[in-house]
């Protein structure tokens, strides 16, 4: 059994985009730098390089999981605005890919509390705690201000949130018998207007623009403005990078930082799924794009593993004179600590349960060559 064979997922007869599956891994990577640094970052000397380091890492990390929302709403999009499809097979699809694993996850958690009260989420009271472990099965926190059992589970209320309301907006609407500029100028101006009212929003709720990026991301694919677009993949991420960080140093607020997210990760996407450009194939990276395979059930469980490492970690650096190369040493090695566990999360979970993938999948293209998702 080789590594393709177990982390290559099968597309049907449709032929996948390879640069999405990298940018999945590259997204969740990101994710990962977000905890590794909130792990180390007692241990960094103040004022030196490294914190500075720790600081971009953190905040730039912070987007990974923007650019999923971006992703999904391509995918989701793409999948609705091209035929009609009964609502509830639909939605039965996209909780049977989200709900195997994370009951796992889900289930490992509330053994941990279990056994570990003082660092349990989970209230004393039944009642209350009864509730409370609905609330989170039936993937509420995030959209709604309840704190998840399972920390990163907050995002999954905004896909699920989307999935729901697509459909109704595609149907109600009448969108698939709109021509391409008047959906592309519907979208917009819903962006732009989520955008100026953000002030207004409470929690994290300006991030449901991501998802409307991932939609515009489908229509300009589909009228071909990604092969013009290949040699505007490393700059856009590059200014991407610089936009949210300026952004954080100066305190422009969520406006500017999801502004820049939107038109970088949109620019990105373009450039990498529609042309074979250098960005296109770094991201189509084989390993990269395992990573992304099974970015879900890295996601979830990547945060438990750190936490974990935590405890013998932190009593060792507690006063310690080496936490600032600590910082650089652990690096690797606890990205892969938390490979090992989700691999096999993935693989006799999610792979098995969700994906009902029989073979590696289809032989991969050259990006030029990709079909539309």
């Amino acid at each position: 059994m080789t590594l393709r064979s177990l982390f290559e997922i099968s597309h049907g007869n449709r032929t996948p985009i390879l640069a999405m599956e990298g940018l999945r891994g590259v997204a969740v990577t990101l994710v990962f730098f977000v905890h590794f640094v909130t792990l180390t970052e007692g241990w960094v000397m103040a004022g030196s390089a490294t914190e500075s380091v720790a600081w971009a890492l953190r905040r730039f990390g912070n987007t990974g999981v923007d650019l999923f929302f971006v992703l999904s709403g391509f995918l989701i999009y793409g999948t609705l605005i091209e035929r009609s499809r009964p609502f509830i097979g639909f939605m039965r699809r996209r909780l049977v890919r989200i709900y195997p694993t994370f009951l796992v996850v889900f289930a490992v958690y509330i053994v941990l509390s279990v056994l570990r009260p003082d660092r349990s989420r989970i209230p004393e009271e039944a009642l209350a705690a009864s509730v409370y472990v609905v609330q989170n099965l039936l993937l509420l926190p995030g959209i709604f201000d309840i704190e998840p059992i399972i920390t990163v589970a907050w995002s999954l209320s905004y896909e699920v949130f989307y999935y729901l309301l697509t459909p109704v907006v595609i149907g109600l609407l009448g969108l698939r018998r709109w021509s391409r500029r008047a959906r592309v100028i519907f979208f917009s101006v819903a962006a732009a207007l989520w955008l100026l009212v953000s002030d207004q929003l409470t929690g994290d709720s300006i991030r449901l623009v991501m998802f409307v990026a991932g939609i515009l991301l489908k229509e300009a694919m589909d009228a071909g403005l990604g092969r013009r677009a290949g040699p505007l993949g490393a700059p856009a991420m590059i200014l991407t990078v610089l936009a949210v960080l300026v952004g954080e140093h100066h305190g422009l607020g969520g406006q500017w930082r999801f502004m820049s997210l939107f038109i970088g990760y949109f620019t990105l996407c373009l450039a990498a799924f529609g042309s074979d450009s250098a960005t296109s194939r770094l991201l189509s990276w084989a390993p990269l794009r395992w990573l992304g395979n099974m970015s879900y059930s890295y996601y979830l469980l990547h945060g438990l593993v750190l936490v974990v490492l935590a405890v013998p970690l932190g009593a060792l650096m507690d006063d310690s004179p080496f936490g600032t190369a600590a910082f650089w040493w652990l690096l690797a090695p606890a990205f892969l600590a938390t490979l090992v566990p989700s691999a096999l999360l993935f693989v006799f979970v999610e792979r098995r349960f969700s994906l009902h993938a029989k073979g590696p999948g289809p032989v991969p293209k050259p990006a030029g060559a990709l079909e539309r998702p």
